[in-house]
């Protein structure tokens, strides 16, 4: 009996580190595909321009929104967010995995994927990226980012929106829009990426939160592109 105790928790604990093992390989690969969107965007006439992204207090990005609609449909994607510590006048925090889920109503054909980059430009916005959820349009208001590489075009917009989006779409679409959607806390995807429960408000505001190695390429890419560095170099 006691032989047959000891196995089963050998199976257990062999279980739970493959689960853990599976879980972190999915979050280093979503993290590299936000990168990898960050970088792209940033090179791109649908990127945000660098005074913009300079001043975002927080930047959101989330890799491959899944929709699917004719009429009446869903989105869903899965991606991470960073701020600026020290009430902004540190370095950019570790990511907060996030999550995008909600219905659109409206005229779209056809199924696309879109990557996006949301930046969080003032103080109310980062105050609803701490909420367990919050929904774009009606918690926090959005638009669509200046585009260019001089933005100054922009500056009215940016004063009022709290969430600046910018996207790449590919697949057949009549127009993107978040507003309805709802941004989540990925609570799972943040205990396998820090080993444990770690607060919102200590990864993306405090400067004592170390950043995990799968998250060090991710957040010194936006690192260098608030700095006037290439990332691609």
């Amino acid at each position: 009996m006691r032989h047959s105790k000891f196995t089963v928790l050998a199976i257990s604990l062999s279980l739970f580190s493959f689960s853990s093992t599976f879980a972190g390989e999915k979050e280093a690969e979503r993290l590299n595909d936000s990168r990898d969107v960050l970088v792209e965007l940033s090179g791109m006439k649908e990127g945000a321009p660098r005074d913009i992204l300079e001043k975002a207090k927080c930047v959101i990005v989330i890799p491959g929104v899944k929709k699917a609609a004719l009429g009446v449909g869903g989105r869903f994607g899965y991606g991470a967010a960073v701020c600026h510590t020290n009430n902004g006048e540190g370095p950019w925090s570790p990511p907060l995995m996030v999550s995008l889920k909600g219905g659109s109503v409206g005229f779209q054909i056809g199924g696309q994927s879109s990557d996006f980059v949301l930046l969080v430009m003032n103080q109310k916005g980062v105050d609803n990226l701490l909420k367990s959820k919050f929904t774009l349009g009606a918690d926090a208001s959005i638009a669509a980012g200046p585009l260019g590489r001089n933005a100054e075009a922009g500056t009215d917009i940016r004063m009022r929106a709290e969430i600046l989006s910018y996207s790449r779409s590919r697949g057949i679409f009549a127009g993107i829009s978040l507003e309805g959607a709802s941004l989540r806390q990925d609570e799972g995807a943040n205990r396998a990426l820090y080993g444990a429960f770690v607060h919102p408000r200590a990864i993306l505001l405090d400067s004592g939160q170390s950043i995990p190695p799968e998250a060090r390429g991710f957040v010194e890419a936006i690192g260098q592109l608030t700095s006037g560095k290439d990332p691609k170099d």
